[in-house]
């Protein structure tokens, strides 16, 4: 067992590396590197694998995503443990992928508060928004899953209906069904609410069958903006699929994901969906200039 500790620790920390190392130059583009990211700064909070094969794999999130978000010009940092308020300096939005990630200690509280007291945005993905006090975390998300209750389909069909078709993050999800795990049982935020941009029909499975819930229209995928005491007016966005990894790299669901992220660190819509140029080789300049 005390091997099988080390190897992982090992693992984690060289991930963690790996994300350091993946960011591009920080000063003018010289000698045919690209310029210093001009994208929105974005910190991932992910944490240890909990599931099977191609499930809930939160660090291959965090390898994957420090890729595609860097790609796109963003500053990007994250790490598998809760964020100190130092790493979250300059962060405009943490996107987080991470189970149960509603259960924090009274000071890693104060560290998120303080973050969306002064406008850092918020981003869940599955899992992330269940925790021991939905209460609370819904005045966080906008709505929160109670940890240790059956409150969800496992692997079921999950059909969006778009409820917001004119919001420029649902663009091309209309009609759309994957396969993934949906919830049911939301402790929602009453004031201020949250802003639905689509909603999926709870599959007919056992666990929603015997709750009573299969056939609900549920929201799936939403927006929430709130002010916390003494604060700015913050951004969360909310998708609740994520149990199937796999649905992160659906061309129809990347767009949707890069676009909402964007939305909750403030930025245009837009602003995460180039990919940039690759550095030109030789230290020449475009069109032999």
């Amino acid at each position: 067992m005390k091997a099988r500790g080390l190897f992982m620790a090992i693992g984690v920390a060289l991930l963690c590396a790996t994300v350091g190392a993946q960011q591009p130059p920080q000063g003018p583009g010289r000698g045919g590197q690209p310029p210093a990211p001009t994208g929105p700064h974005i910190y991932i909070r992910a944490g240890l694998k909990t599931h099977g094969p191609g499930q809930h794999d939160y660090p291959q999130f965090l390898a994957d995503w420090s890729k595609v978000l860097t790609e796109r010009n963003a500053v990007v940092s994250g790490s598998l443990h809760f964020p100190t308020a130092q790493e979250l300096e300059g962060v405009d939005v943490m996107v987080m992928y991470k189970g149960d990630a509603g259960g924090m200690t009274p000071e890693e509280k104060t560290v998120l508060e303080n973050f969306l007291k002064r406008g850092g945005g918020l981003v869940s993905f599955h899992d992330t928004l269940c925790g021991p006090d939905p209460a609370y975390y819904s005045t966080i998300l906008g709505g929160a899953k109670k940890h240790g209750e059956v409150n969800y389909t496992l692997d079921a069909n999950v059909p969006y209906t778009v409820v917001d078709k004119s919001n420029p993050i649902m663009e091309g999800m209309e009609g759309m069904s994957i396969r993934d795990e949906a919830f049911y049982l939301m402790t929602w935020a009453q004031s201020p609410k949250i802003h639905v941009l689509a909603t999926a029909k709870i599959d007919d499975t056992p666990s929603a069958k015997q709750a009573g819930h299969a056939g609900e229209e549920v929201p799936q995928i939403w927006t929430y903006e709130n002010t916390l005491p003494g604060g700015k007016p913050y951004r969360a966005f909310v998708w609740m699929q994520g149990h199937e990894y796999s649905n992160f790299t659906d061309l129809r669901i990347e767009p949707m994901l890069l676009k909402g992220i964007a939305w909750a660190a403030n930025k245009p819509y837009d602003a995460l969906m180039t990919v940039r140029s690759a550095p030109q080789r030789g230290g020449g300049r475009a069109g032999g200039q």
